[in-house]
């Protein structure tokens, strides 16, 4: 059995680490978006999504949920009419932009369903209603999606029905239920070419799975760390998973992929209440903790050895966050060393502000050091060649001269017929529930009238058989001389 292990990260140390000076640096007041109208929801998400294109951001909104997108570059206040996508008929929880599709986002909702939809070039100009894909497969609410990282058509969404469903948008279908949850599942990470998952939930295990048997590999009851996120540590064949310990401080630790049975350190933080949500840029090593509700964000370096978590330092506002986008790093000013940035959602304010890392440097040159080959947004795998058992990791890319988006084929939707959906024996569709106390009603009286109809052609057919067998008597009577 492994030795746990503690210690202060903050604890002042001597390692030369050329991110020791990284500082975050908020963007100017003409660089922020302003007059958001952001959701109050209380879902434990972030409620943002970003890209080299857009900024989607879930919106408070009366009948429905909804969220706005507007072009990245098109900053300052936001228009009081600004067109909405709109078509969900309860509230928005999550949203994730296609890593290889840029115009493409998905969303879940209370609805109990996750949509596709293609945002034109530019942005929207009136209100969307129509996705390209709506899919129905979850029997409660969808709290969590997440794209598969190397596969351009696999989508998976974690509902409060406690399972996972894999959707291939080339079909637009699901094709695998992963059933091994107890409860609601609180987070989902992929490792580097998405041959594993790792989920955290609200029975207080974690749990590294195959997603395409379901098959789960390693699981830990986490009972003196409550775990609610988890992130794989790229190929590292770590995760890290923020928590509270079992005197309510917030936590984080580290775990050995292939052996859950002890995380390899705990370390506590503080003992605030906010939810600590952790990113890590894969490139550069650094784990980044935002609290919810806090206004600061700690970022730490990860080693191999000891003391694994080294701590940099911490950005700091006195404004709280609701939640954080993160923009991918094909998106970043190179020029200026920016490594990291997020956006902040300030819900007081209706205001979201990018937050920039800096690595400070003097020279105005490329620093290759900061900026290894990174993943792109081209694909390694279609969706078959995933779910047939290919695994690749991801088609690198150099942000040198200024990455330059290959020229993309269009995100093609199935066109689909209204049929049932299996899935490892049930019926998807059967299990969509009634949404409203009115639809409830619709349904019932709907199925009584099914009930009728079908206890009057029971009646009919039965009248038919007896008519046909007297039929048949009187043929077996006639001699063959008659006939």
């Amino acid at each position: 059995m492994k030795r746990l292990e503690s210690n202060m990260s903050w604890r002042p140390t001597y390692r030369s680490s050329k991110f020791r000076n990284v500082y975050g640096k908020v963007g100017n007041r003409e660089h922020c978006f302003d007059g958001f109208p952001i959701t109050k929801n209380v879902h434990d998400n972030h409620f943002c999504a970003v890209n080299s294109k857009f900024l989607a951001v879930v919106t408070e909104s009366a009948g429905g949920g909804s969220f706005i997108v507007v072009p990245v570059s098109q900053s300052g206040r936001l228009d009081s009419h600004c067109p909405k996508v709109c078509g969900h008929q309860g509230n928005v929880l999550d949203i994730k932009w296609n890593p290889f599709f840029e115009n493409i986002i998905a969303s879940c909702s209370e609805d109990t369903s996750v949509r596709v939809w293609e945002i034109p070039e530019g942005g929207l100009r009136r209100n969307m209603t129509e996705a390209v894909l709506e899919l129905y497969g979850h029997s409660r609410r969808v709290g969590v999606i997440e794209w598969h990282p190397t596969s351009s058509g696999i989508l998976f969404s974690a509902g409060y029905d406690y399972k996972i469903l894999i959707w291939n948008l080339e079909i637009g279908e699901p094709v695998k239920m992963i059933d091994c949850h107890t409860d609601v599942i609180l987070s989902m990470s992929f490792n580097t070419d998405g041959s594993l998952l790792a989920t955290s939930c609200k029975d207080k295990k974690l749990r590294v799975i195959e997603p395409r048997s379901g098959a789960v590999l390693q699981q830990a009851s986490c009972k003196n760390h409550r775990v609610n996120r988890v992130v794989f540590l790229g190929n590292m064949k770590r995760l890290v998973t923020t928590g509270v310990s079992r005197w309510n401080t917030r936590q984080i630790a580290l775990w050995d992929q292939e052996d859950l049975s002890m995380p390899i350190v705990e370390e506590d933080i503080d003992g605030l209440s906010g939810l600590l949500f952790p990113f890590y840029d894969a490139d550069t090593h650094m784990l980044y903790l935002a609290g919810k509700g806090d206004g600061n964000i700690r970022y730490f370096e990860i080693t191999t050895e000891k003391p694994y978590f080294q701590y940099l330092t911490e950005f700091r506002s006195p404004a709280p966050q609701k939640g954080l986008g993160v923009m991918p790093k094909h998106g970043l000013d190179v020029g200026a060393c920016e490594v990291f940035r997020f956006y902040k959602l300030v819900t007081l304010k209706g205001l979201i502000e990018p937050i920039s890392m800096i690595v400070p440097r003097r020279s105005d040159t490329y620093q290759e050091d900061i900026y290894p080959m990174t993943a792109g947004t081209e694909p390694a795998l279609t969706a078959s060649e995933w779910l047939s058992g290919i695994n690749r990791d991801p088609v690198l890319i150099s942000l040198k001269e200024g990455y330059q988006q290959p020229n993309q084929l269009a995100f093609k939707a199935p066109v689909k017929e209204k049929k049932s959906m299996v899935v490892n024996g049930i019926d998807l569709l059967e299990n969509v529930p009634p949404r409203t106390e009115n639809e409830l009603l619709r349904v019932f009286f709907r199925q009584q009238d099914e009930l009728r109809r079908l206890k009057e052609e029971l009646t009919t057919k039965d009248v038919r058989i007896r008519q046909l067998e007297l039929e048949l008597n009187n043929l077996k009577n006639v001699s063959p001389n008659n006939v």
